[in-house]
């Protein structure tokens, strides 16, 4: 009977003290911020490569960036810019075809690109991607995608037909929807397409809207997705403070940070994930509780357990909210 009653007085205690946390410092005890090799390990192999994709496995990362557009025959290829000039050879090879657009030219000529000897010439012979070459090659690692639709305005159903390729190479499972893939771009628009088409995908917003603005994005994103010069500590609760698309609190991945103090500071924020092209000086800066892999699972001795949030598992839900938000597009784009 004692035993009984302290155990009900414990669990009544408990539970009060869950209540009197603020939702941010209860997470804190399960939460870590995830890293993101952005581009791939892009300070390190020819950004958007498989060879980019190698060196973040090299280095222990498993969330790997990358960047979607669409040839002129439709296939979807890796590539951050519009245009072939800064990480290929197109010029050279097709001098008469300025200003090199990646929609002007077929997947067969832009598989002749040398995208590699920009950036050493250790990387000669290194070639563009296709969307699947990539997704294969993350499967090979068994690494995590973090897929960016890139200038979704010049290529009208790139939603659709991305949804298709992660469809057929096995990426809109369960066991991939559930903790592997998150879909993002700079368009407002064609996020909620993506979330309007399948909404167990997990989605995020590239951008900084007003804080008065955000409970429009929660209606399709599952995360914000600012520059990290561009937020504060205040910023990030205000997000943490909504509920996404899948009943979860809103996340919040910030790019592009490549040093220590950054990644500290923005980790103080409360950020749930770090991009970087330096991915492994992000994750060694972070304090061993906070890199991820190392998070406890267990409270510490006389400390609360209280519910928390940990970044990296999902549970996908379906969601038919339609509710609108603010810009539709972003005109210019650095991720």
């Amino acid at each position: 009977m004692y035993a009984r009653a302290v155990a009900a007085t414990t669990t009544a205690l408990l539970g009060t003290a869950a209540l009197l946390l603020p939702a941010s410092d209860a997470r804190a005890g399960a939460a870590h911020p995830t890293v993101i090799a952005h581009r791939g390990a892009s300070a390190y192999a020819p950004e958007n490569t498989l060879a980019a994709v190698d060196r973040a496995a090299e280095l222990g990362i498993s969330w790997v960036e990358n960047d979607v557009q669409r040839t002129k025959d439709g296939e979807l290829v890796v590539l951050h810019d519009d245009n072939l000039k800064r990480t290929t050879d197109a010029e050279q090879v097709f001098p008469d075809r300025a200003p090199w657009k990646v929609k002007d030219f077929t997947a067969a000529e832009i598989a002749r690109l040398d995208a590699g000897s920009w950036f050493s010439p250790k990387y000669a012979g290194t070639r563009v991607p296709t969307l699947e070459q990539f997704m294969d090659r993350l499967e090979l690692h068994h690494q995590k995608l973090l897929l960016e639709i890139k200038n979704p305005d010049l290529y009208p159903g790139i939603e659709r037909q991305t949804l298709k390729v992660l469809d057929e190479e096995g990426w809109l499972d369960p066991h991939h929807l559930a903790n592997r893939l998150i879909v993002q771009s700079f368009g407002a628009d064609s996020i909620r397409t993506v979330h309007d088409l399948k909404p167990a995908v997990k989605t995020g917003f590239l951008g900084t809207p007003p804080e008065a603005d955000l409970a429009g994005y929660a209606a399709f994103a599952d995360q914000i997705n600012p520059s990290y010069s561009s937020i504060s500590r205040g910023y990030v609760a205000s997000v943490h403070a909504l509920t996404g698309p899948h009943g979860r609190p809103m996340e919040v991945f910030t790019w592009t940070v490549n040093d220590a103090d950054t990644a500290r500071l923005v980790a103080g924020y409360g950020v749930d994930g770090i991009i970087s092209n330096k991915p492994d000086v992000v994750r060694d800066a972070l304090p061993a509780g906070l890199r991820p892999g190392h998070e406890s699972t267990a409270p510490a001795p006389g400390a609360l357990s209280v519910a928390g949030r940990t970044v990296g598992t999902w549970t996908a839900k379906g969601s038919t909210s339609s509710r609108s938000c603010g810009p539709s597009s972003v005109a210019t784009s650095v991720l």
